[in-house]
Parts: structure tokens; C-alpha cells; sequence
């Protein structure tokens, strides 16, 4: 199951949703921020289908 999360872009500060696999119990993948383009880390923690923690880190 996915589920869309908020997160913050660690250069620009701009908020926007990634898909988080909630299947998946610890994942770490990497997107661009939809405003600066830079690329950033996403880690994500989940368990019984949610998402319990989320984090954007600069590469």
C-alpha cells in the first residue's frame, strides 16, 4: 500500500508529498525537490501499514 507524506526540501525549505510504500518496514530512495531541483535522501520508517517516521537529508 502507498501512502503520501509531507516533507520539507533540506535546501530550500519548500514542502511538498512523496509515496511512501507502507509494505516496506525501514526503505531509503532519493527524489528531487519539485521547487530547487536538488537531490535529496528520503528516509522512511513504517509499520502496520503506516508510516511512522519520515526524513529529508541532503545528499
Amino acid at each position: 500500500m502507498e501512502e503520501f507524506v509531507d516533507i520539507q526540501c533540506p535546501y530550500c525549505g519548500q514542502t511538498f508529498e512523496v509515496t511512501v510504500d507502507t509494505s516496506v518496514a525501514r526503505q531509503i530512495f532519493t527524489t528531487d525537490c519539485e521547487v530547487c531541483c536538488r537531490p535529496m535522501e528520503i528516509l522512511a520508517e513504517c509499520a502496520g501499514g503506516e508510516v511512522v517516521s519520515v526524513e529529508a537529508r541532503s545528499e
